[in-house]
């Protein structure tokens, strides 16, 4: 390929022209289908849509067979969710029709795509949490609990899209194979009925369980609850007990009624003893805040007078997380919430924002001693303002203290960036991030670490490894790894900032390049972009890019950018597809290091040991199945790139050879083994009624079982 030409076909950042679907006037019934219902059969038979009833005010308007290829046609209400409710947007439409007029102005229409079964049904993941079928959004309440790690989820019994908000609830052994349960908690109450939201769960000194969660009133005002294990003895938590005392609390006076939701995990005062929990919400000068109360019994509350935190200009807090980390670098395992703050110890805030649904978070010393008040490191990084979990498709995210693994573990919802009508075809929408270890980054003292948790590894079933690869300017090299929809990959990038500092000068737009408003895989500078496309097809018509690109500022200081592209992600026009990304913390001597997890519809990506991460929901129509390929590409205009072989380490290596640039690729590539999903059958509840009564010393053998016959005592919850 000519060094000179660019790597791929030119991608507009526009979107292309698009028509509107019909506004819905009928909603889905509240029929329940079985939470053990398998997966393949819901994605793959569409028929089963013809099942559901139809109601006024929400849902489908039409459902229509059409002949050959087993399609299905469907025309899904052009609405937003959740916003009147009193919550962030829970559907695409909004962001799906503000890309069609941004592509063909104000008349822009959204063009539905002609999906079919095999496509939507290769679109489910294979180890990533999702429940057997409809809407899921945030994860809530994890914990562990004799001998079970539990997650409860918000989720939608009647359809694909957000709304009659009930808990799902499952447990696993090892956060990665799961069994789903009967409804942990569904809207039967006054102080509920219209949604049980996000909450959290605080394990007492005696063992005991807490679970706080705010729910929508019969007026949708936000009040906090209380939930209690009716059975302390159960492992598997199976029914819960609402305290008579809801809602043990609402709304103080100056807050407004839906904004006041999502209580943390309780900690422990230091200076008092008693109990500390906090709420977020805004002020009227749209501030994003954390309430914090004081408790010593989590019936009777007394608001403190004074803020966690408030941050001007960002909105309304959701899902607000704060816990500790511990500082020294000889201390790599996660703290107990309740740590005390002190030498050794600094406190995260996390706050979900309601304006543009990222998590940001900061790092900052909690006066627990005095005033209850948290203070940023650094201002110029506050909440909300500066560092995100994740660049890309990530929210409401929630972490536990992990006292096995003596690790704090992140949960984060991944919502779809399709259209209503392609989720309500497939049958689902939305699947949990992978979740993931959380430290400080003890070398730059300034942001966290997050990396999958250790049990991905077994799922690793063999691995390849590529040597004396030769890669061009401006070329691409396929990587010979077979069906590659599942998928672990590990690389480093070894670059010679010497050779750099000597050979070239400072390029145009170091100091105003982003991930988002560059030209993404397509563009092209001195030294960058390099990396890996993902989910591409042999003609690279699809493909997912993650890539680094480096820029070397007028002061000769290197800049880092880690980025993935969506743009060519797919050939379907009723998607969300975005360039995301933002700058990565690279210290003197170190490599560029990523890691990458695929798994059919997803996309998680993890550079410099997680210091910047980016998830991806992609939803390709021609590179999928055994049509799936990996490339490493290079679209720099000045570096010649080459593997070359390790005689002691049987890795793959790639350097490149410039005057420009020296560098080194060392990747390993892993083929995982499909996770799988022990389904039984049990009975979901129905919305408004208790959950099925199931003995749980049976579901125990059942996972026990499971457990020593390995793969083969699970269901796949995902085609391969």
């Amino acid at each position: 390929m000519d060094g000179g030409a660019p790597l791929l076909p030119e991608t507009s950042l526009e979107s292309h022209q698009q028509r509107d679907p019909a506004r819905g006037k009928r909603r889905l019934s509240t029929t329940v289908l079985p939470a053990v219902a398998s997966a393949l059969v819901l994605v793959g038979l569409a028929a089963l849509f013809l099942v559901y009833g139809f109601k006024d005010g929400e849902g489908l308007d039409d459902v229509t067979p059409m002949g050959g290829g087993g399609r299905v046609e469907v025309a899904a209400a052009a609405s937003s969710r959740g916003v009147v409710e009193g919550v962030s947007e829970k559907s695409t439409i909004p962001a799906l029709h503000l890309g069609a007029s941004a592509g063909a102005g104000a008349g822009g229409k959204l063009q539905d795509y002609d999906w079919t079964n095999s496509m939507l049904s290769w679109q489910r993941t294979a180890f990533h949490f999702q429940p057997p079928n409809n809407w899921m959004n945030d994860p809530n309440g994890p914990l562990y609990y004799k001998g079970y790690y539990h997650l409860f989820y918000q989720w939608n019994p009647d359809s694909a899209v957000w709304g009659n908000i009930t808990w799902g609830h499952a447990v696993s052994r090892d956060l990665i194979h799961w069994l789903h349960l009967p409804l942990a908690m569904v809207p039967d109450h006054w102080y509920d009925i219209n949604g049980v939201w996000t909450g959290s769960a605080t394990q007492l000194p005696d063992g005991r369980i807490v679970m706080l969660y705010t729910g929508a009133t019969t007026e949708s005002v936000q009040v906090q609850n209380l939930a209690e294990p009716a059975d302390p003895n159960d492992p598997l938590l199976l029914h819960w007990a609402k305290s008579e005392a809801n809602p043990v609390l609402v709304p103080p006076p100056g807050v407004g009624l839906t904004d006041f939701r999502d209580p943390t995990t309780a900690w422990r005062s230091p200076a008092d003893s008693s109990w500390r929990i906090t709420i977020g919400s805004k002020n009227p000068d749209h501030a994003g805040l954390a309430l914090v109360y004081k408790t010593d019994d989590f019936l009777n509350y007394d608001l403190l007078p004074t803020l966690l935190h408030v941050v001007s200009g960002t909105g309304m807090w959701e899902c607000v997380d704060f816990y500790p980390v511990a500082t020294d670098p000889a201390i790599q395992v996660g703290l107990e919430t309740s740590t005390p703050p002190g030498a050794g110890v600094k406190h995260v805030l996390k706050a979900s924002l309601d304006d543009d649904r990222n998590d940001y978070y900061a790092i900052g010393t909690y006066d627990g001693e005095g005033a209850d008040t948290w203070t940023p490191d650094n201002a110029e990084i506050d909440v909300g303002i500066g560092l995100r979990y994740d660049y890309g498709k990530f929210y409401a995210s929630k972490t536990f203290y992990d006292p096995v693994g003596r690790r704090r573990v992140l949960w984060g919802w991944i919502g779809e960036t399709d259209s209503e009508r392609s989720d309500i075809l497939k049958g689902w929408a939305s699947v949990q991030s992978i979740p993931r270890t959380v430290l400080l980054d003890t070398k730059t003292g300034s942001n966290l670490l997050q990396w999958p948790v250790v049990e991905v590894e077994n799922l690793r079933m063999h691995g390849k490894k590529f040597n004396d690869i030769v890669i061009s300017p401006g070329s691409v090299m396929p990587l010979d790894v077979g069906k590659a929809t599942q998928l672990d990959i590990e690389a480093v990038f070894e670059v010679d900032t010497l050779a750099t500092s000597k050979s070239i000068t400072g390029e145009t737009g170091a100091a105003t390049y982003s991930c988002d408003m560059g030209a993404g895989a397509v563009g092209r500078g001195l030294l960058g972009p390099f990396g890996l496309l993902v989910l591409a097809d042999d003609d690279l018509l699809e493909r997912t890019a993650i890539f680094f690109y480096l820029i070397k500022g007028v002061n000769g200081n290197l800049t880092t950018f880690f980025c993935q592209d969506e743009l060519s992600s797919s050939k379907a026009n009723d998607l969300v597809k975005r360039v995301y990304g933002s700058l990565v913390p690279v210290l003197d001597g170190e490599n560029l290091a990523l890691r990458i997890l695929v798994d059919h519809s997803i996309v998680e990506s993890f550079a410099q040991g997680g210091r910047t991460c980016i998830t991806s929901r992609v939803y390709p129509t021609k590179a999928i199945y055994e049509s799936a390929r990996i490339f490493l590409f290079n679209n720099a205009t000045n570096i010649q790139a080459m593997r070359r072989r390790r005689t002691v380490e049987d890795r793959c290596t790639q350097r490149r050879a410039s005057k420009a640039l020296n560098a080194v690729l060392t990747c390993e590539l892993l083929l995982p083994l499909s996770a799988r999903l022990l389904s039984l059958p049990l009975a979901m509840a129905e919305r408004g009624t208790t959950a099925a009564v199931v003995d749980p010393r049976f579901l125990q053998r059942q996972i026990a079982a499971a457990a020593v016959a390995g793969g083969d005592g699970f269901r796949s919850i995902g085609s391969t």
